[in-house]
Parts: C-alpha cells; structure tokens; sequence
C-alpha cells in the first residue's frame, strides 16, 4: 500500500516561502544523497606480454589505421566503402542516437513540466434535478478557460541526478560500442580481402603445375610412343594433371564465397566489390619487425574494454535510483488559468484563478518492493564488474594469443619457402631423369604431387600470416583514432 500526502494551498501558507526556496536549491545544487559515487574498477594485468614477436623491432606497433601498412589499394578502398555502406554499422549508430535521446529525456526530469490548457465548454443542468426550473434550473452556460499547470519534482536526494549519471555512462557505453564494431568490421573486411588474394594465388599456383603437369603427360606420351614406356605413364600423368584440374573448381567457387560475403559488409552487391578488387595482386603483408605496448596500454585502447566500463558505471548508478525510492519524493504543483462565461472577459483581471503548493509523496509500505529492487541492482553492478573483468582477461588472451600466432606462422611460412624452392628443383632433376630413362615415372608422379602440395600449403601460410597479424591489429583496438571518429552519419 502507498500512502500519499499533497498538500494544497492553506498548508503552503504555514510553511515560509523560504522553505520552498531551499528545497529548490538542494534540488538544483547537484547533491546527490542516494547511491555512492562510481570510482573505475582498478583490475591487475600483467606487466608485460608472455609472448612476443621475433623480429627485427622497427618501432612500436601502430595500430591506428593499421590497413595502411599493408600499403594495398584495394583493401583501403574495401575498407572504405564497408564504414560509409555496411547496414549493421548503421544498426549501431542508430543506438548511438537512441542513447542520446533517452540522454536527455534523464536529463528533462531536472525541469518543470508546464503544460498549456484551454477550453470552451457548453454545460446545462436539469430542469428536474436539485434546483428547479423557476429558481434557474435547466438554464445553459458556456465557459472560457485559458492557462498552464505546473509540475516539478524537486530532486532532493539526488535520485533524478543518479538516473542522468547512469544515462551518460549508458551512452558512452553505446559510443564505444560503435567504435568496437568499427574495429571488428575493418578486420573483417580485411581478413576476407586476404581471403580473395589468397585463393587467387592459389589458383595462379595450381595452373603452374596444371602446366608443368601437362609437359609430364606429353613427356610420357613420347616415351610410349618411342617404346621406351609402358602406357600406365600416360594413363598415371592423365590421372595427376586431372586431380589438379578438379582443385580450380573448388578454389574458383572459395573465390565467389568470400566475394558474396565482403558484399555483404560492403552493403552492396558483388559487382561492385569486383570492381574494387581489381586485378590479381599478391597477398599483402605488414612491417613484420615490430614491438607491442604494455598490457595497461593495450587495454585503455580497446573500445569494448572501454564499453564495458561505462556500462558498469551505467549500472553502479542505478543504485542510487532504486535507493531514492526509500525516501519522499517532493514537488512543487501549480495552476493558473483565466476562466469566463464571457469571451470578451477572458484577458480581464478579474477572470484570474490560481493554485500553488508544495507536497510529498512518500511510499510507507510496499511488502520489501523497494528493497528488492536495490537488491536486484546491486547484483546487476557484482555482474557488470564480473564482465569487465572477463572482457580485460578476454582482451589479454586474444593478444597473446594473436603474437602466438604470428610467431609460429612465420616459423612454418619459411619452412615451406625453402621446401616449395627444393620441390621444384626435385620436380625438373626427375623428370629430367625419367626423360633419359633413369627413374620410373612414379618418381615424377610423387614430385609433382608434392611440389603442388607444398606450394598450396605456402601460398595459404602467406594469407594465415597476414591474417594473424589482422588479429593482433584486432586484439589491439586498432581502427581509427578516437579523436577521428565522428559519430555522425547521413543515412
């Protein structure tokens, strides 16, 4: 049950007009009496990377616009389109709005609420109820009223104030949000891009050796026709160079997969996405001598660490709201209106009628309502702590396990260098061999497979090199300066 108290105009007389004015100077000091000021939580992480990246350092990494260092064309311009175009960093923005908005609507409940009124009336009372028609029942009037009411709560306790801290936190939240999916929309459109050279180079790789293949299918067809070979050469070479042929299919359709999807983050179609692409290039690579900041560093930098700290500062807020809910709420109530039978008398003094005063309303008894619902908050703030600190650890992990990543790719990609060089050579002494009748054509047959296997295997090492370090870009936070991103959009 709530019991309310309101107060009209005879209390208002018993209470000194200096009274009011000092509830409204609490209310508009910036006191807050409700909740307890947020203080960032301080979350240990290490002093220094478990893993690192061998090299020879040519600085600290830069991770703003990092795309720019792989001094490729076509993916700054991929990049580009997908930040003026992709649909869902317009969903985001739009929240970006929608927080702004409900901003303001926390921020309006400092201020009075004066709505205008006004009305004709026409009223006539019965000829057969209570006065009689002689003493003037049954007789009509119209009415004319013009004016405004007034209501202000007053925020004593600092629950409205509360309410605008969380809404400014909430909001920042949002923006970091924004600026979160920009950095995972620029690694995607940039991974996929990677993806597209990758495949091409490989497809440029598999018909070399559909080439080389064919001169071992002709080398076996003069054999036999020589009498110097047996005709399960020709029919082995047709079978090798036919499994090579079956791989283009598979890799030209990758091709098509990966170009649908960067059209997708484009907001386009892939015609478009084709035209940016261009000719074939090589897969592009990073500066690879490079230094990483310190994990204090690196987690400032990060918008969804960001993100997740104003949301639990958003959170810690709500305390204080659901606190004011323990206390009286007061407000100061008033009415001024003209009121005339007459509409040449409206706007005359004497049509003037008023009401003000203060009043209160406080809830006695609500079965622990109230008091739940603080509990329910606090637990809300345990668990956005408990968020930002797994995102702090998730940020950590993504890191070092992106240095991981391009440590060992880099180990294995020299490794097949040096084999995809050693298989070409063994391709060329066999089949010079088998030519002068020295080795079986199994040899060949066994050396081609294995240099077509090889150089696949570098060709994609080169892309999953590029890539990891588009993860470690990622893990980083890098995008585009927060001084640089204007959350402003024409759609």
């Amino acid at each position: 049950m709530k019991t309310s108290f309101t107060f009209n105009r005879t209390f208002s007389a018993t209470i000194p007009f200096g009274a009011v004015a000092l509830i409204s100077l609490v209310s508009s000091s910036g006191c807050k009496f409700v909740g307890t000021d947020y203080q960032a939580p301080q979350v240990a992480v290490p002093d220094a990377w478990n893993q690192h990246i061998i090299g020879s350092p040519v600085g600290v990494l830069a991770v703003d616009y990092w795309w720019k260092q792989f001094k490729d064309e076509s993916m700054n311009q991929l990049i580009d389109a997908a930040i003026e175009s992709n649909k869902s960093l317009a969903i985001a923005y739009e929240r970006v709005l929608q927080a702004r908005s409900a901003r303001q609507i926390s921020n309006s409940a400092l201020f009075p609420a004066i709505d205008g009124v006004g009305g004709i009336s026409r009223e006539g009372t019965s000829e057969n109820v209570g006065v009689p028609k002689a003493a003037g029942g049954g007789d009509s009037d119209t009415f004319y009223s013009v004016g405004a009411d007034l209501t202000w709560e007053l925020d004593v306790l600092g629950g409205v104030r509360r309410s605008i801290e969380s809404a400014d936190a909430g909001l920042q939240a949002v923006e970091e949000s924004y600026r979160d999916f920009m950095v995972l929309l620029i690694a995607e459109v940039a991974r996929n891009y990677l993806d597209v050279r990758t495949v091409e180079e490989r497809i440029v790789l598999a018909k070399q050796n559909i080439e080389n293949q064919k001169g071992s299918l002709k080398l076996a067809n003069d054999r036999f026709a020589a009498g110097l070979a047996p005709k399960q050469d020709i029919t082995q070479a047709q079978t090798n160079l036919s499994d090579t042929q079956a791989f283009l299919p598979q890799l030209r359709q990758q091709r098509t997969t990966t170009v649908n999807r960067l059209a997708i983050l484009l907001g386009g179609y892939s015609s478009a996405v084709e035209t940016l692409l261009g000719e074939h290039e090589i897969i592009p690579m990073p500066p690879q001598g490079t230094e990483i900041e310190t994990p204090a560093e690196v987690l400032r930098a990060r918008p969804d660490i960001r993100a997740a700290e104003r949301q639990l500062a958003a959170q810690h807020a709500r305390v204080g709201v659901a606190e004011a809910d323990l206390y009286p709420r007061f407000a100061l109530n008033g009415n001024f209106a003209l009121l005339s039978n007459d509409k040449g008398d409206v706007f005359e003094s004497g049509s003037r009628a008023y009401g003000f005063g203060p009043a209160f309303r406080w809830n006695l008894f609500s079965a622990g309502l109230v008091r739940s619902q603080i509990d329910i908050e606090e637990s809300r703030t345990r668990e956005a702590l408990l968020e930002y600190e797994n995102a702090v650890l998730g940020a950590v992990e993504e890191v070092e396990t992106s240095m991981s990543g391009i440590a060992n790719e880099r180990d294995r990609l020299q490794s097949l260098k040096l084999g995809s060089a050693s298989a070409k050579e063994t391709v060329f002494l066999i089949k010079d061999n088998y030519s002068k009748g020295l080795v079986d054509f199994q040899y060949v047959l066994d050396a081609e497979r294995t240099a077509t296997r090889i150089e696949d295997s570098y060709a994609v090492s080169q892309g999953l090199l590029a890539q990891a370090y588009i993860a470690l870009y990622s893990a980083l936070g890098g995008g585009y300066p927060d001084g640089e991103v204007e959350l402003n959009r024409s759609k």
